[in-house]
């Protein structure tokens, strides 16, 4: 039996249905059915699709009360949005259901993992480690819950910020999961738990400590071997900047390292951030059937809500391009799912155009496109000072991306996008160049743009609030440049 919020919620979704759909929404990232969205939740495949819920307001484009919503895709591109799969009930997620994950168990059911969220005195609150179960579209909360509490944790770790446990099997079919925390000065931990049937839990370890380098709390870990490595995920809330790294302040982190069996303990032998852009957080990965490791994040830095809600939409937040992601050179690569190229049409070439001053080109433009570009020095006339791209375009509207070979410098600026908020409207990154070449692949769908640096050796990420009118796309060169580029129309 379903509980009474949840089909409260669901004949709500139901009677708001043909506004929903009328709404203008990205194409290929998932956006709300209706209201808010956030982290990105229960990423896994089960019974031949993709599922993928995410926090959900269905009653405001505002941050509140948590629900999970849900939507399913066989190619991971194409969203259909199903009934709302959880809301809060029960005593121990009456504020909130919160961040999890889910996996499919032995006896072909489904099961969310996700924190339930209680108040206490001193507008306080108390998080717990909860499951549902179910068959892909109905979930019913497990009678036991919560099945991880503050009972389990070490001392002086805290009952209030214990959340977002991210779930896996392992090869002897048991299961795993990793749970972030923090210590009383509010320094992230994040803890690793082994269940034998995803019901009954034990504490293993305190996996990995911060020491304060890194922000204070860590949201929404992830952990998995990749490429001979292991890696670990983490969203710090509060980080400082480090040269060119972590100027999000709530962003996100990639170690990469080893895990010691024995002690159950990760080594970090690098770290970096995940995107260099302006909005990328909570990401969540997946191992697809064909034995690819897929991340996808919420498209969204928290600190930038106010700017990229516009008063008129009854939907607000997305998620990123799901990415496929590799280990190379001790760095995280990532790349736009090879599932995007079949959604490619009307191909536009230019092959070795000069670019001096403004340029527009024929055929380039649009604002759900695939685009790339290399551009390099004409050898003859020097390297060049600057060179800029701008898109999302008109007489009143741009976002630029501009690179600086002598400062080695990509920016992203989206200060003339349609902002009417003081908020974070650009960001810069140190990329690798041979003398001024540089390779860009950039991805543009309606409200948001997503460039791929070298074959993915950096990645920055915006979201753009501007009408989808404006579709120009020029360029700009403060010296000579030969530039190929090769664009595509991306259709659903």
């Amino acid at each position: 039996m379903k509980d009474k919020n949840l089909l409260f919620t669901r004949a709500y979704e139901q009677a708001v249905a043909q506004d929903a759909a009328s709404e203008i929404k990205p194409v290929f990232h998932l956006a709300p059915y209706i209201g808010w969205l956030n982290d990105p939740n229960g990423f896994s495949f089960y019974q031949g699709q993709y599922h993928l819920f995410y926090q959900y307001n269905p009653y405001s484009t505002e941050w509140d009360s948590m629900h999970w919503g849900h939507a399913v895709s066989r190619d991971l591109l194409r969203w259909t949005h199903l009934p709302a799969a959880l809301a809060p009930d029960e005593f121990y997620d009456a504020f909130g259901c919160f961040s999890g994950s889910a996996i499919e168990l032995p006896d072909g059911k489904h099961l969310l993992l996700y924190t339930g969220v209680r108040e206490e005195g001193g507008g306080k609150t108390v998080q717990t480690q909860c499951v549902a179960v179910g068959d892909g579209l109905d979930y019913l909360k497990y009678a036991g819950n919560p099945v991880i509490d503050e009972a389990a944790l070490p001392a002086g770790l805290s009952r209030n910020d214990f959340r977002d446990p991210k779930v896996w099997r392992e090869a002897d079919n048991s299961l795993r999961c990793v749970i972030s925390t923090c210590n009383m000065d509010g320094l992230g931990r994040v803890l690793l738990f082994s269940s034998p049937d995803g019901l009954s839990w034990r504490f293993e370890s305190v996996l990995m400590e911060n020491d304060g380098r890194l922000g204070r709390m860590w949201e929404c870990p992830d952990f998995f071997s990749l490429n001979g490595k292991h890696v670990l995920l983490v969203s710090p809330m509060d980080m400082l900047p480090e040269g060119f790294e972590y100027h999000n302040g709530n962003g996100t982190v990639c170690m990469i390292g080893r895990y010691d069996e024995g002690a159950k303990r990760f080594i970090p032998e690098a770290d970096q951030a995940i995107d260099y852009g302006i909005d990328f957080y909570a990401p969540q990965t997946i191992l697809t059937p064909d034995g690819r490791r897929v991340m996808i994040g919420w498209m969204q830095n928290p600190d930038t809500c106010t700017l990229n809600r516009i008063s008129e939409r009854k939907w607000f937040g997305q998620m990123s391009l799901p990415r496929e992601v590799s280990v190379r050179n001790g760095r995280l690569y990532q790349r736009p799912v090879r599932e995007l190229e079949q959604y490619r049409s009307n191909p536009v070439f230019y092959k070795s155009i000069t670019v001096l001053g403004n340029l527009r080109l024929s055929g380039i433009e649009g604002r759900t496109v695939d685009m790339e570009m290399t551009i390099r020095p004409d050898y003859n006339s020097g390297l060049y000072q600057k060179f800029t791209v701008c898109f999302a375009q008109d007489k009143q509207y741009k976002t630029s991306l501009s690179f600086r070979p002598h400062e080695s410098t990509l920016k992203i600026d989206r200060k003339f996008s349609g902002s009417r908020r003081a908020c974070i409207h650009q960001r810069r990154c140190l990329v690798h160049h041979e003398k001024g070449m540089l390779r860009l692949r950039i991805i543009l769908d309606r409200f948001s743009a997503e460039i791929f640096v070298n074959d993915g050796e950096q990645v920055m990420s915006a979201a753009i609030s501007t009408d989808i009118a404006a579709k120009g796309i020029s360029f700009f060169s403060d010296g000579q440049v030969l530039m190929d580029i090769t664009k595509y129309d991306l259709f659903a």
